[in-house]
């Protein structure tokens, strides 16, 4: 998930997607920019698993929009960036998608300027389970309302919610849902690993 962290000052929006563009992606958490690791083939596998089926049925039934390794920023004073988040997975009910687009004619040039309804974070070998847990905390302190924590080494998915001091951890045998924000959405934990 993180490579490197080096406190930052504050920077625009017109800023962050420079430096994104030309240093790499990165997260704001905490006032410290954190550089992104790439990705590995498994993590994308398991990602594409996810967003396959979530973008067909988001699209059938216009629920909302799925991205995947993209950044959102949180709102923003004065054009100030005030932090910034890379999930693995990302989804955006259409209610609050369709009128962030109609409200924004630049929406397409720019990060998501929009906390989402669910991320997900697929833990990569190189991460720490702190840090994991620190990522896990700002999603909800974001507002996020479902988080996914999958972990390919012990084939399970931990679920967060928003509001909630408790999480759930699917096995292999579980179905994962997201009902609050996917309605129908449905998937066996082992076909993500699989």
């Amino acid at each position: 998930m993180t490579d490197a962290t080096v406190s930052t000052k504050p920077m625009t929006l017109d800023e962050f997607i420079r430096i994104y563009e030309t240093e790499g992606p990165f997260e704001i958490i905490g006032g410290e920019r954190i550089a992104m690791s790439p990705t590995v083939t498994g993590h994308n596998r398991i990602v594409m698993r996810l967003v396959v089926p979530m973008q067909t049925l988001a699209q059938q039934n216009q629920l909302g929009e799925v991205m995947f390794e993209s950044p959102f920023v949180l709102h923003y004073d004065s054009n100030w960036v005030k932090g910034s988040r890379v999930p693995d997975i990302m989804f955006v009910a259409a209610n609050r998608f369709d009128p962030y687009c109609e409200n924004d004619p630049e929406w397409r040039n720019k990060p998501l300027v929009l906390v989402p309804d669910l991320a997900a974070e697929v833990i990569s070998m190189n991460d720490n389970y702190l840090d994991v847990d620190r990522k896990v905390r700002t999603y909800l302190d974001d507002g996020v309302k479902i988080i996914w924590v999958i972990n390919p080494r012990a084939q399970t998915v931990v679920v967060y919610e928003y509001g909630s001091n408790q999480h759930t951890t699917l096995n292999r045998d579980d179905a994962l849902t997201a009902e609050a924000v996917i309605p129908g959405f449905e998937i066996k934990v082992g076909a993500i690993f699989s």
